[in-house]
């Protein structure tokens, strides 16, 4: 397993659509900040950025459903993002980003009002740490940055802790709650939520567990 890891980080190296910023490259200025449309994409499409990538099945299978939009996966484990950027390369996708980087930093990778959505995909629920965690005060207000006026935050998760907290950071912060629900297979949606699935989902669902989804707006300050 380690030397198959070890193969696959070299690789990392070669895909010309998986970033690997240091730490001093973010913070002194990333080259792609406030860039990423016209000098990696090469267009002006909207950008939609899924936290916590893992593999990318999410940042995938919505780029390819949706060719005229452009699509950036971010993780901190190189082992898990050597998958979905093997799969652009194989697919020839063209609007696919991958970075290497802790979500911490969303503001060193994006430029204020650069980002259309977001995806958060069965997050760690950091049941003991609330500032952990992906939809707490501290990061929405790192998203609020980023973020076109009216953009969206997508999270799906297994987690009905996670869920019912995110919920309340919403309906405390005076956040424009879109959609939820707490069985997502028994909701009747059909869109986007369900049509793609993660490693990690499809292994909840075989274990029985309900999967919880909500969709919501950040109101500007």
């Amino acid at each position: 397993m380690a030397k198959k890891k070890l193969i696959h980080f070299k690789e990392n190296l070669l895909f010309p659509h998986l970033f690997q910023p240091s730490y001093n490259d973010l913070f002194s200025g990333f080259s792609l900040r406030a860039g990423w449309g016209k000098e990696f994409f090469k267009n002006d499409h909207p950008i939609v950025v899924e936290l916590g990538c893992g593999k990318g099945e999410y940042t995938v299978g919505l780029a390819t459903k949706y060719p005229h939009r452009n699509f950036i996966g971010i993780d901190w484990k190189g082992s898990r993002l050597w998958r979905g950027s093997k799969t652009v390369s194989e697919e020839c996708l063209g609007n696919v980003g991958f970075v290497r980087a802790m979500i911490d930093h969303v503001e060193q990778i994006f430029a204020p009002a650069e980002i259309s959505e977001i995806w958060i995909t069965f997050p760690d629920p950091q049941v003991k740490k609330e500032r952990l965690r992906l939809t707490s005060p501290v990061f929405l207000a790192k998203y609020q940055n980023i973020l076109n006026p009216g953009g969206i935050i997508h999270l799906k998760t297994d987690d009905h802790f996670f869920y019912n907290y995110t919920l309340d950071v919403i309906k405390n912060q005076g956040h424009k709650l879109l959609w939820a629900t707490d069985d997502l297979y028994l909701s009747g949606t059909t869109d986007d939520v369900v049509s793609i699935q993660t490693y990690y989902e499809k292994r909840w669902l075989d274990m029985g567990k309900k999967i919880c989804y909500l969709r919501f707006e950040l109101t500007t300050k």
